[in-house]
């Protein structure tokens, strides 16, 4: 009898030790948490854009985007030849398929400018960092183009769940 008890007890105390580690019952164990899309930015060059009513979309060309020491590999990657140690602004741009894609707009898209033209007069042309402008008016932006030409610059592109929730422009010298 010594025996049985002698196995029998720590054979118990490892029962009770694991039921007591491990949820016993389903309302025990943690819920599982839904999965959520996170927004993805994605920096292109816009190349139209088209508001209905109640439907707007965007048609841009996905380009990659790099600062700093980052652009300085790629730059030392796609231009090996090119006689100078880096991108002369600390910026570089790769656009290797330039094949067109389209996403809807989210009505209440919001837009950040740099720089675009403001009144017709060259004068008057001037930087204002992350300047609201409303989509309708970027979209009329997009023919106007003597003096600036917004279509130049590359833009950020904030997408949630399949739309276009935020366009920001890329100042580049």
């Amino acid at each position: 009898m010594k025996k049985i008890l002698t196995v029998m007890i720590p054979l118990l105390l490892i029962v009770v030790m694991f039921s007591v580690a491990t949820p016993s019952s389903r309302a025990a164990q943690p819920e599982s948490q839904p999965v959520v899309q996170k927004d993805e930015v994605i920096t292109v060059y816009i190349d139209k854009i088209h508001l209905n009513a109640g439907n707007g979309e965007i048609t841009v060309d996905p380009i990659l985007w790099y600062e700093g020491k980052e652009a300085e590999q790629a730059f030392a990657q796609y231009e090996p030849d090119a006689g100078i140690d880096g991108p002369p602004d600390g910026y570089y741009i790769v656009n290797d398929d330039e094949k067109l894609q389209k996403y809807p707009l989210a009505n209440d898209a919001e837009v950040l400018m740099q720089i675009y033209d403001h009144t017709g007069n060259v004068e008057d042309i001037d930087i204002s960092w992350n300047e609201h402008i409303s989509l309708q008016k970027f979209a009329q932006l997009f023919g106007h183009t003597e003096l600036l030409d917004v279509k130049d610059f590359p833009y950020h592109l904030t997408i949630e769940n399949g739309q276009v929730t935020r366009i920001v422009q890329q100042y580049i010298p």
